[in-house]
């Protein structure tokens, strides 16, 4: 008894690009098969799953007719008949011939093949941040089928953000975000789904915008909406993939309450206000959120083709100026208010006034605040230098900053040597200390005070303030 197999082409290439094989003696569907992978091991994987039961994109057709109609694989054949290995279009999400085109790289892959691509078409993802981590996110996973991306970010697209953010253009400046961000999204990938969050992200709203996602990805920079993400995917359930950057330095990680340890394990409490710089403050490698962002949709990806050794219990450290890696091993918190088995945090909080800083509705200080009588205003300054009055500015910015832009006639003393070098201060002078925007150099200030100096004022709004007020050529950073 003789009967002739067809296979297809994207399986042809794990059986020498033979179209047809003769196979004998077969009584059924099944025992044709076996003796295929038989010459053919490389195709066992692709048409069996690890328990042997036939895949479930593969479907077998005996003379036009489908065995699953029938007796699956125990369907009998007769001498003769002819089967046929088609991609199955039953259950999950049709993949049209544009998009098998597409995605012809990925359906090449055992790892990814029909069934992981439907995965991808089936997923929905959350993007928390539109920026330096967002972008390249964005990017590679509508590049790559993820079926629904939804869009978290209320910014607009200022200049400063291209030299990171590249998912934006020189013609987005000034344009929200979330609208140039699915513009450019969807002439990646029309067949994706785009689904814009402009809100802040907040207690009051992160568990309803949270709920209908699979995976949350955090791409945001700030501490108070890091534990408002990590808190609301513990109590839905969901993974939340990390990354965050500074300067050379990143780092990733996916944590999943379910399997191993939460952001909280790592970090159970915020560093106070004012301790870790910004991007803005510290800046950041262009390069650097790219390197994140890709492992970070790699980590995605891997999640929804429910691949193992994703970086769960993982944090991974990597350091751009050396290219180093490191890895290490992270353990779940027992005493996790969150994860932990006595947990205190049943329901999200106010992660403002957790992290020490001023609620998101609070009142903006009234001049009857601690600066009252301390600050100067540019022009202010500007009059007095005009004017020749015994005024002296000192900036206590760093020298790489200090190179971009200066006030003239200032002398630069940097925050970071302000204690060993105060002895170059005379208390009996004026004195008008500036940084770029007024937070390091009330410090500055305040170090002064305590030392009794008594005649300070601090630049308000810092030098960006004096180059808009004061001299708009300035360049600003």
């Amino acid at each position: 008894m003789t009967a002739t197999i067809l296979l297809p082409t994207a399986l042809q290439a794990y059986a020498n690009k033979r179209e047809t094989f003769t196979v004998n003696s077969a009584t059924t569907v099944g025992d044709a098969l076996t003796r295929l992978v038989a010459q053919h091991a490389a195709l066992k994987q692709h048409l069996f799953d690890d328990t042997g039961k036939l895949r479930s994109f593969v479907n077998i057709f005996v003379n036009e007719e489908d065995i699953r109609a029938q007796r699956g694989l125990a369907t009998p054949i007769n001498d003769g008949d002819e089967l046929a290995i088609v991609p199955s279009v039953a259950g999950g999400a049709d993949l049209s011939n544009e998009e098998i085109k597409r995605y012809s790289r990925h359906l090449i892959m055992p790892e990814v093949g029909m069934a992981g691509q439907r995965k991808l078409k089936e997923a929905k993802v959350l993007l928390v941040g539109m920026g330096g981590l967002g972008s390249p996110l964005g990017l590679y996973l509508a590049a790559a089928g993820v079926g629904k991306l939804g869009l978290v970010d209320m910014d607009k697209v200022d200049f400063t953000n291209l030299q990171r953010q590249i998912l934006y253009t020189t013609p987005d400046v000034g344009k929200p975000k979330l609208q140039a961000a699915k513009e450019h999204l969807q002439a990646i990938n029309p067949h994706i789904e785009i689904e814009l969050h402009e809100t802040r992200l907040s207690s009051d709203n992160a568990l309803e915008i949270f709920k209908p996602y699979d995976i949350i990805i955090d791409g945001t920079d700030n501490f108070p909406t890091r534990y408002l993400v990590n808190d609301a995917c513990v109590l839905l359930g969901k993974p939340n993939v990390y990354g965050s950057i500074f300067r050379f330095e990143g780092q990733a990680s996916v944590f999943d309450a379910r399997k191993g340890p939460c952001y909280r394990c790592l970090y159970p409490e915020p560093p106070p206000p004012g301790l870790v710089p910004s991007c803005a403050e510290g800046g950041v490698l262009g390069i650097l959120p790219g390197l994140i962002g890709v492992i970070q949709a790699t980590e995605a990806i891997k999640i929804i083709l429910g691949k193992p050794d994703t970086l769960v219990g993982r944090l991974l450290l990597i350091n751009a100026l050396k290219m180093r890696f490191r890895e290490l091993q992270l353990k779940k918190d027992g005493a996790c208010p969150i994860c932990g088995p006595k947990r205190t945090i049943m329901k999200l909080i106010d992660y403002e006034q957790f992290c020490g800083l001023p609620g998101a509705h609070a009142q903006q200080p009234e001049p009857t605040d601690e600066r009252q009588g301390w600050e100067i205003a540019p022009q202010e300054l500007e009059t007095l230098l005009k004017n020749g009055q015994d005024v002296r500015v000192i900036d206590v910015r760093e020298p790489h900053e200090w190179d971009i832009c200066h006030i003239e006639g200032a002398q630069l003393i940097p925050l970071s040597e302000f204690t060993e070098r105060m002895h170059e201060l005379n208390s009996a002078e004026p004195i008008v200390l500036h940084c770029k925007s007024g937070g390091r150099s009330w410090k500055a200030l305040q170090i002064l005070r305590e030392a009794g100096f008594t005649k300070l004022k601090n630049l308000k709004g810092g030098i960006t303030a004096w180059a808009e007020d004061v001299d708009p050529q300035m360049p600003t950073y």
